[in-house]
């Protein structure tokens, strides 16, 4: 059962203590930490959990995915540095947490999600909790969007085994994509398309995804 969608000065103040909680931890990007701050996290997970809905977890969603910790979202999205304006292709919408913290910053959001499940109830919840439009697709995230490439930025939420070939094409000259790889843990990683042909590849240690599957379900 989904939270009925409302946002309580007790939420607001759990917020409040998440984003001191990301300060601490080194997340620095002021815009970033403001979103965290505006952002109902407990409307997008099961009214079982929102106990949880602040505290600096994962959670479980439908089919077996994940909303990622606050941290992690925090630090991706630190670490893709998006401008208002800029466009964004996100691989993994989930819950749409991710997706809301992005246009929060302005951002043309195009975001492929594999499981039919969470495409519709994100769909539906989406427009209900951002005043801002997301372009939403169903779909093979390896294989991203080529008719709407290329893109400034890409943000990869689940777990890959390698870095898909498609997705770094429709990286623009000068843009950034973050995506955990590896298998079991992964390795945070900024790719920077630095020309045509050169990339700039650089690490920024552990994290846990799920994985991220090729099959539409």
């Amino acid at each position: 059962m989904m939270q009925p969608l409302n946002d309580t000065l007790k939420h607001q103040g759990q917020r409040n203590q998440l984003v001191a909680l990301l300060k601490e931890k080194g997340i620095k990007d002021a815009r970033v930490l403001e979103a965290i701050r505006a952002i109902p996290r407990h409307l997008y997970i099961d009214l079982g959990f929102e106990d949880y809905a602040y505290k600096d977890q994962a959670l479980p969603i439908d089919e077996d995915q994940t909303i990622s910790q606050p941290y992690t979202v925090a630090f991706q999205t630190e670490l893709l540095q998006v401008q208002q304006g800029h466009k964004v292709l996100e691989i993994g919408t989930g819950s749409g947490y991710q997706s809301s913290v992005l246009l929060y910053l302005g951002v043309r959001l195009y975001s492929i999600e594999r499981q039919y499940k969470l495409f519709k109830q994100t769909q539906l919840l989406l427009p209900k909790l951002i005043n801002r439009r997301a372009h939403l697709y169903f779909g093979d995230g390896y294989k991203g969007l080529p008719h709407i490439a290329p893109f400034d930025r890409i943000l990869v939420t689940a777990g890959a085994p390698y870095v898909p070939q498609d997705l770094l094409s429709q990286l623009a000259v000068g843009g950034r994509m973050v995506i955990p790889i590896g298998e079991g843990s992964q390795v945070m990683t900024l790719y920077e398309r630095v020309s045509e042909k050169e990339f700039h590849k650089t690490d920024y240690g552990e994290f846990q995804f799920v994985p991220m599957l090729k099959e539409k379900n």
